[in-house]
């Protein structure tokens, strides 16, 4: 790998790993203020609203400046909204304000990869930098947790600089002052990222075409066989992802009896599954064999199920780390068949915004459906086992529709066959 490659994922780790930290430490901030239990899974949706809102405009903002430089501009507008928290912004608002800067940061994070590495590298870059991610979100989770309760917290607040007043008195003050410093070190690391030369044709500014040209490329990559496939699961995958952790934190607090700042290991512990399975993806898994990894996600929605049945610590660790590594084994090929199928239809920017666009959308829809079940009094057992049908069956129809469309390539071929 080039060497601008690992300060990119510097730069990814640090910031990913406050991103993680902040919502936990956002989610803390709703608890103290006594907030109805369906608001915090409304944290997620403000974070991804503006991946959604924005899709059609930072494409073209990706591909307009060099993307260390639009990293960096990410990244202070994340330390802007972690700000925020200290001037008694609501939780929702100022997590909002961050997920603004990691909609700007996320186009020019994976469309960076195609302009400094070759096609067969970019299964392997994936599995470094997804790897790295969830490995980040484990950390930024367990901080999350260590910064909001048990020996990690008090030794902050009892901690002083002689002569000098730091301000910072309470548990949020102390975890959201850290986390902040990690988003600072992570836009240290932005600064040293090398500009690629990768030079794009002027990019459009009238908002209205902008929304015209995204709308083109929506289409044109849903349209596409492999593109379609590939988006489908990868939309599925990330609306699960992050339900699947409010579920989760739920359930060790509902079935395990944890407190907050004791339940993120339990999150942590999936993603750890995710970093093992991501791994082992890029190992074994060529761009050519990415679809074959499909079925993993119908067993996933099973295994999640099972969920209801476990009240023992030590089995939940290794039921949560295989649904983990099977989820990361799947999505990495699916990732970098996605980024194939974008960079060769249309630029590396626009294609990681069509791709974040559904995946987003997925995001919210999913979000909110939970948050209304638990709005309307749902038992945590019906949703968990609801969740675990709707993930087998989608993907179960999604390997239909693959199906379906190799039997008409197939049938394409002969006709061109019997023409010959």
């Amino acid at each position: 790998m080039k060497r601008g490659f690992y300060t990119i994922m510097a730069a990814q780790f640090f910031s990913s790993l406050a991103d993680a930290a902040l919502l936990i430490v956002a989610i803390y901030v709703l608890g103290t203020m006594k907030a109805p239990a369906w608001m915090t899974p409304m944290l997620k949706e403000t974070f991804v609203l503006f991946y959604v809102l924005l899709a059609a405009f930072v494409g073209a903002f990706a591909d307009a400046l060099p993307k260390g430089r639009v990293m960096l501009i990410g990244n202070m507008i994340k330390i802007f909204g972690c700000g925020l928290f200290f001037y008694g912004v609501h939780p929702l608002a100022a997590y909002a304000v961050a997920g603004l800067g990691a909609a700007i940061y996320s186009p020019a994070k994976y469309g960076i990869l195609t302009e400094l590495l070759p096609p067969e590298k970019l299964v392997a870059a994936n599995g470094w930098i997804e790897g790295l991610t969830v490995s980040s979100i484990i950390l930024g989770t367990a901080l999350g947790g260590a910064l909001i309760g048990g020996p990690v917290s008090a030794a902050l607040l009892a901690f002083d600089v002689p002569g000098i007043d730091t301000g910072f008195d309470t548990v949020s003050e102390i975890a959201l002052a850290w986390v902040g410093m990690i988003y600072l070190l992570a836009t240290l690391f932005n600064l040293r990222i090398p500009d690629t030369g990768y030079v794009y044709e002027r990019q459009e500014r009238n908002p209205f075409l902008l929304v015209r040209d995204f709308a083109e490329c929506c289409s044109i990559l849903w349209r596409d066989k492999l593109g379609q496939i590939s988006l489908a699961v990868t939309t599925l995958f990330w609306g699960a992802g992050a339900t699947l952790q409010f579920i989760v934190l739920e359930w060790a607090r509902q079935s395990l009896g944890m407190p907050l700042n004791r339940a993120t290991s339990t999150v942590a512990i999936v993603v750890v599954g995710v970093a093992l399975g991501a791994v082992m993806s890029a190992r074994f898994i060529t761009l050519r064999k990415a679809l074959s990894v499909i079925p993993l996600g119908i067993a996933m929605g099973v295994i999640v199920m099972s969920m209801i049945f476990v009240h023992d610590l030590r089995i939940a660790y290794v039921l949560l780390l295989v649904v983990g590594a099977l989820s990361g084994f799947f999505v990495v090929p699916m990732n970098a068949l996605l980024q194939h199928r974008g960079h060769v239809l249309m630029s590396a920017g626009h294609s990681i915004a069509v791709q974040n666009f559904n995946e987003n959308l997925s995001i919210l829809t999913m979000l909110a459906v939970y948050a209304g079940m638990v709005k309307l009094g749902l038992a945590l057992n019906t949703i968990i086992v609801l969740f675990g049908l709707f993930l087998a069956g989608s993907m179960l129809a999604i390997m239909a529709l693959h199906a379906a469309n190799q039997r008409v390539q197939d049938s394409l071929a002969l006709i061109g066959e019997h023409k010959h």
